[in-house]
Formats: structure tokens, sequence, C-alpha cells
């Protein structure tokens, strides 16, 4: 049998047909067009899985399932995504009417970083570990914990918006409304946003950086990798900006490790392509925090392997 996994995401809908060996033997692609609506996106969720399967040489006969890997409080029990900001969805049946264009399968749903998290415990950097939580660092941060084998997302499925736990008071404004949140510090956004401060206090002090010629002097252009490639070629600030960063995301990596104790905490997307750059500097922060720092075993900190992928296997092993 195969797995149709589903990753939705506000741009694309990336679909999956995987095996038993949690492996994509087939994926494609079609823009999400959020714009028209959720009866709209459904139907080509639809489409693209029967294409994919044709493509494959299979039928819906061969499917035990779709899963569905979306943005928003997904509620894995009733199949309906309660509310999405990104997406139009308010308590709208996605398992419902998506398994009525499936021919009937079954359709489960989850949200999209418990999905990811789920992936890497299956099928990645967490495998057989049975308490693990996942964060990955892009335009926000997210976040998704697996215990004992199972994602937890809370009595409202809600659960798990590690974004959104204050590290500074009265700090960053956050998308979510409230200020200082890890999203804030800690995300690729706010890798860029501290670079981005960092630049304009270097201009009124009159301090060079080869930061400004990286960006031609358009701070528009700063990324989040500018100040990691600035220090890597000996750039002071640089340097400063990436140790700032860093000391951030540390801290909520030891919340996270004194609230749960995972046997493994992963960290997925693009800030993570720094490799020991960003893990090195990161590890001695955290082992200097923990409150289990005397004692052993320890959480095991890991990279996520699965990367773009991770929403599609997360998706299709829902049910497992």
């Amino acid at each position: 049998m195969v797995y149709i996994g589903i990753d939705l995401g506000g741009t694309n809908i990336a679909i999956g047909i995987v095996d038993e060996n949690y492996e994509i033997i087939k994926k494609g692609s079609v823009p999400t067009k959020p714009e028209r609506g959720g009866d709209a996106i459904i139907a080509d969720m639809a489409a693209l899985s029967r294409k994919l399967l044709d493509e494959c040489g299979l039928t819906l006969d061969d499917v035990e399932y779709a899963g569905v890997a979306t943005p928003g409080t997904a509620n894995s029990e009733t199949g309906v995504v309660e509310y999405s900001n990104n997406i139009p969805f308010l308590h709208y049946p996605m398992a419902e009417r998506l398994s009525a264009l499936l021919d009937g399968k079954p359709v489960h749903i989850e949200n999209d970083a418990n999905a990811a998290a789920k992936a890497e415990a299956v099928a990645g950097v967490a495998k057989d570990a049975p308490f693990s939580v996942m964060i990955t660092l892009g335009t926000g941060l997210g976040g998704g914990i697996i215990i004992d084998g199972k994602v937890y997302s809370g009595f409202n499925f809600a659960g798990a918006e590690l974004g959104h736990t204050v590290i500074e008071k009265g700090g960053r404004p956050c998308t979510c409304g409230r200020k200082g949140c890890w999203e804030a510090y800690s995300s690729a956004t706010g890798l860029v946003n501290i670079t981005k401060d960092r630049l304009r206090e270097a201009r009124e002090a009159g301090r060079a950086t080869i930061m400004e010629d990286m960006i031609g002097g358009d701070i528009d252009k700063v990324s989040a990798r500018t100040a990691f490639a600035a220090m890597k070629q000996g750039d002071e600030l640089g340097a400063e900006v990436v140790d700032e960063y860093i000391s951030y995301l540390a801290t909520g990596v030891v919340n996270i490790i004194n609230i749960f104790q995972p046997n493994v905490l992963s960290i997925g997307g693009g800030v993570c392509n720094e490799g020991d750059y960003l893990t090195k500097p990161l590890l001695e922060k955290v082992w200097k925090e923990t409150y289990s720092r005397e004692g052993t075993p320890k959480t095991d900190i890991r990279i996520a392997k699965l990367g773009n992928d991770a929403g599609i296997i997360g998706a299709a092993v829902l049910a497992k």
C-alpha cells in the first residue's frame, strides 16, 4: 500500500506518493492561490493526487489513506481546520471534502509543524525516540512536540506554538500581537531584523563593516545569510550579530529542554545550512544553562534531515 502526503503551504501545494518505507516515489506541486478559497484548493489536491498515482501506475485502490499537513489549528479528530490566518479556512471540513473527491479514502489532517515533527520522529533524526521536539527556523518559528510517539497539540489542537513563548519581556513586536516572542528573535526573519538594526547603529556610529558592501548599501537586501557570511570573512559586526542571534536561539532551546527533556530536539529550516557555525556555539550556550547540565543522559540536539520533504512525509505518516 501507498500513502498520499499533502503539504499545504501558502504558496504551493506539494504532494507526494509515499511507500511503506516512508520514501517518496513521486511528487509534484501546484500553486495554492489561497484567495480562491478552500473548495478550489481541495479540488487541486485531489486532481494532483490522482495524476501522481496515474504516473506511478497506481490507482486509489492502492492507497491506504491521504494525509494533509496544513497551516493553522487542525482538529485531527474531526478533520476540521478550525482557523488559519494564511489560508482562508474557518471551521472548514477539510478531511470530509477531500475524502469525497478521493472516492471515500480516509483523510487525516494535522498542523504543518506538528506533521514535520512527526516525520522526523518516524523517518528522520528522531526515529525511535519516544520523546522529541522539533523547531523550524523559517519565516516564522514553528514547533512540534512528540510524546510517546504521538503528536501533542493540546485539548484544542492549538498547542506547541513554541515560537510564541516570550523570551524578552516587552521586546520586539511579533506578528501574533505579543512582544518579545522567540519567533521575533530566532526565526530567519528575526535574524534579518537583528542584522538590519545593528547595521543602522553602525551607520550612526560611523563603524565599518563589510556587510555594507555585501548589500550594496541597500538595507532591504539584508538576508538571513548576510551576518554569517560577514563573520566567515572576519567581520567583527557580523560576528556580533551571529552571537546575538544564537544567544536568543539558545535561550528558547534551553526553555524547551527544561520543560520537556526530550530524547531528541531537532532543528530545521534554512538557517541550519550554516552547519557548525550555528550548532557549535549554540550547543556551548545551551549546555551552560540547562537545568539538567550536570546529569546524564542529555537531550541530543540534531539538525533535521528531511528538509522540504518533511511536510509530505509527515502527512503520509499521520496514522502511524
